[in-house]
């Protein structure tokens, strides 16, 4: 493992393109998957990602060398890596994948961004959401650290960096409460909704987006192959909820379990 600089830091933030948080999510007529001729944007929770790189600039200025955001999608995720870029990552990179391919799983993702990694030796700081609201998997923070050998630090709710020492203190949500852990860089966090709340890209910040680098690659440029492992059979909604009942006393109550099938245990 290469020794990291006490002077500046190299941020990565990957972000995914989801279907909107807003939109009602409805199962597309030929029960492979979703809809998705709807709204897409980012990620809620790489929001969350790329405004903490941003806030932690800000917090040691100078000790921040750069903030690049990557994607790994069809061609329209380019808008997502625009809106990064927009609330203050410096450059990007596109693994642009086909609009007919599956998405990646957490496992194809990890392997993407640990071969970003490896190409790019200078990353101290992986910051992602902790989970996409499309797949729901929180899997791929724990897998990257896992590929790379790093320490990582999930759910974070607080940050604290100590480029000094080589130290970043996370706060980190468990059950029933918050746990501090430190850890050593290079490091990779996964973001929790109460770490922050992303701000609006200005629209000056969106012009200048424009003109910010987008660096193109392909899976295959990486050594990557992210064919799924995973065979999605059918996809369905789940049964409509029946409405229920009144009933005036517990007895009654307990002859409709009865008469329901249900018997005491």
């Amino acid at each position: 493992m290469r020794p990291t600089s006490a002077r500046f830091l190299n941020i990565l933030v990957p972000v995914k393109r989801a279907v909107d948080y807003a939109v009602k999510i409805r199962v597309n007529s030929q029960q492979t998957g979703v809809d998705l001729n709807v709204k897409h944007s980012m990620n809620p929770f790489d929001e969350i990602a790329v405004e903490e790189a941003v806030r932690i600039r800000e917090r040691i200025k100078d000790e921040v060398k750069s903030i690049r955001a990557v994607t790994i999608g069809p061609s329209k995720s380019l808008d997502t890596l625009r809106t990064a870029l927009a609330m203050g990552a410096d450059s990007a990179i596109h693994v642009e994948v086909p609009e007919s391919a599956p998405a990646p799983e957490p496992l194809g993702v990890a392997k993407t961004i640990r071969a970003l990694v490896e190409k790019n030796k200078e990353i101290d700081l992986i910051i992602l959401g902790k989970q996409a609201i499309d797949d729901d998997a929180g899997q791929t923070g724990q897998m990257l650290a896992g590929l790379l050998g790093w320490s990582q630090a999930t759910f974070a709710s607080k940050v604290d960096v100590d480029t000094k020492n080589n130290v970043v203190t996370v706060l980190r949500e468990i059950d029933g409460g918050s746990e501090e852990i430190k850890c050593k860089l290079p490091l990779v966090i996964t973001t929790d909704l109460r770490l922050n709340e992303p701000r609006y890209a200005s629209l000056p910040n969106i012009m200048k987006a424009k003109k910010k680098p987008v660096e193109k690659l392909k899976p295959e440029d990486l050594g990557v192959d992210l064919t799924p492992m995973l065979e999605t059979i059918k996809v369905a909604e789940p049964p409509k909820r029946v409405g229920g009942g009144k009933v005036e006393s517990v007895e009654e109550l307990v002859g409709k379990l009865k008469d329901a099938g249900f018997t005491a245990v």
